[in-house]
């Protein structure tokens, strides 16, 4: 494959986002979320839009072409990503069986559940508590 994908995985509020930020730097590399698939109507069937959208695409060495779920806002812009060197792919489960034909790189951000609670309160609000 042209384009190595490596996949940053953890469960939320864990840090990938912080650690795909910094890697996508040192890489020069795009990043692609799992959060840019999923939804409130389909919070676990998503995965094989990525894999045809993005990773089927990018092993090819095609561009990568898909529209973020909205998440409940506006509309969004179609995202096109380029065959690169690396591309990160960051979000919980980016490292699932299915995506892992198509990975270089599998990183699990391992954190502390007290932490990650109190970061993805402070970032989602408390009222995502009872979800």
């Amino acid at each position: 494959m042209a384009t190595r994908i490596v996949a940053i995985d953890g469960g939320g509020g864990a840090g990938k986002s912080t650690v795909a930020a910094w890697l996508a730097r040192e890489l020069d590399a795009p990043i692609v979320h799992t959060d840019d698939f999923a939804s409130w109507e389909s919070p676990t069937g998503w995965w094989p839009e990525l894999i045809e959208q993005v990773l089927e695409p990018l092993a090819a060495g095609s561009p990568a072409r898909f529209v973020p779920t909205r998440w409940g806002g506006p509309e969004r812009n179609e995202v096109r990503i380029d065959a690169a060197e690396f591309v990160v792919l960051e979000g919980v489960t980016a490292t699932r069986e299915a995506f892992r034909p198509y990975l270089a790189y599998a990183v699990w951000i391992e954190t502390p559940r007290d932490l990650r609670l109190e970061r993805g309160l402070a970032r989602d609000g408390g009222q995502m508590r009872g979800r």
